[in-house]
């Protein structure tokens, strides 16, 4: 399947089930192997925004941010991830993004 159809799959679960987190992750993550990266930031920010909950959307949000340039962004998405986790008891999403975090402060962001 060519990215352009595994896009378009994806956008279509996205509109026939909005608020599956799952689907609109995919969307978000396809566009960002497609190098449409503003477009996924966009996604993962509807996906923060409808469930977040959703940990994984954190760590990716941030990684998209700062290939973006938006260090500021990015560090603000791993901190609201780190609280995510933590609610979650999610371990190992938690020391993602804590090292993430820690990586990004290093550069001086």
């Amino acid at each position: 399947m060519t990215s352009e159809k595994r896009l378009e799959a994806f956008q279509r679960m996205v509109a026939e089930k909005p608020g599956e987190p799952f689907a609109r992750y995919s969307l978000a993550m396809a566009l960002r192997s497609a190098g449409r990266d503003e477009e996924a930031v966009r996604e993962f920010e509807e996906l923060a925004r409808r469930s977040p909950e959703y940990v994984p959307t954190w760590l990716m949000l941030g990684q998209v941010l700062e290939s973006l340039g938006r260090g500021p962004d990015a560090a603000r998405a791993y901190r609201e991830g780190l609280a995510h986790a933590a609610r979650a008891g999610d371990d190992h999403a938690r020391k993602e993004l804590d090292q993430a975090l820690d990586t990004l402060r290093a550069r001086g962001t």
